[in-house]
């Protein structure tokens, strides 16, 4: 189990460190801020987890494995954008498969270090999503959890699986493989049929909408 979790982790950051590399392509950044995205959206999830957990120091930090997996796939995206652009529904689907493993790897770990199953399957899910959080607060942006499609609640919906079926002692692999496959479909369904939790009804232009018409006058008359 412990080494199918590494191979599955190792797996995971990849696909995860391609999708923050792809996204300072598209924000033209330079090779070191491509790089910079690449290890945050492969590893501040699970960085965050083994820090919660007393884990220290971190596996992205201690092992080197995580750190040359997440630059290769940023130098590898960085030297050759248009071939990882053109696999964009692969990369989703991969995305979506490390989510699934990412949170219940989360999960099995949290379980381990002896948290009570609530908090397991939250940081299970924390493990999932951290990455693509980090990733979009660097390029100042709304986290894609937090606007769009089932990205949060399916990363919990796999976390939940390992917590339930340990309560219940079952085989901890087939738990894992079954929470891991419930995310990934959720997910993937999330992407093929655009379903997403209810969206808050806007109550008027954003805050920033509403800023900048001022702002733009404001910039007019400086430069008279």
């Amino acid at each position: 189990m412990e080494t199918l979790l590494l191979v599955l982790d190792l797996a995971g950051t990849f696909v995860f460190a391609l999708s923050g590399a792809m996204a300072g392509v598209r924000h033209r950044l330079d090779l070191f801020g491509v790089l910079v995205l690449s290890f945050a959206a492969g590893n501040a999830g699970g960085i965050a987890r083994d820090l919660l957990i007393g884990a220290v120091p971190p596996a992205a930090i201690s092992d080197w494995r995580y750190l040359a997996v997440s630059l290769f796939a940023g130098i590898v995206t960085f030297r050759r954008p248009s071939v990882i652009d053109q696999l964009r529904s692969p990369v989703l689907l991969f995305d979506a498969a490390g989510l699934g493993l990412f949170a219940v790897a989360g999960a099995q770990m949290a379980l381990g270090f002896g948290l009570n199953p609530v908090m397991a399957a939250l940081l299970g899910m924390l493990t999932g999503i951290g990455g693509g959080m980090t990733r979009d607060v660097l390029l100042a942006e709304i986290p894609t959890v937090l606007r769009a499609d089932l990205y949060a609640v399916a990363a919990l919906a796999g976390a939940l699986v390992v917590v339930i079926g340990a309560a219940f002692r079952l085989p901890a692999t087939a738990v894992t493989i079954a929470g891991a496959i419930l995310c990934f479909a959720l997910r993937f369904m999330a992407i093929r049929r655009g379903w997403h939790l209810p969206v808050a009804d806007g109550l008027g232009p954003s805050t920033t909408q509403a800023r900048a018409p001022e702002a733009r006058k404001e910039d007019g008359a400086s430069r008279r």
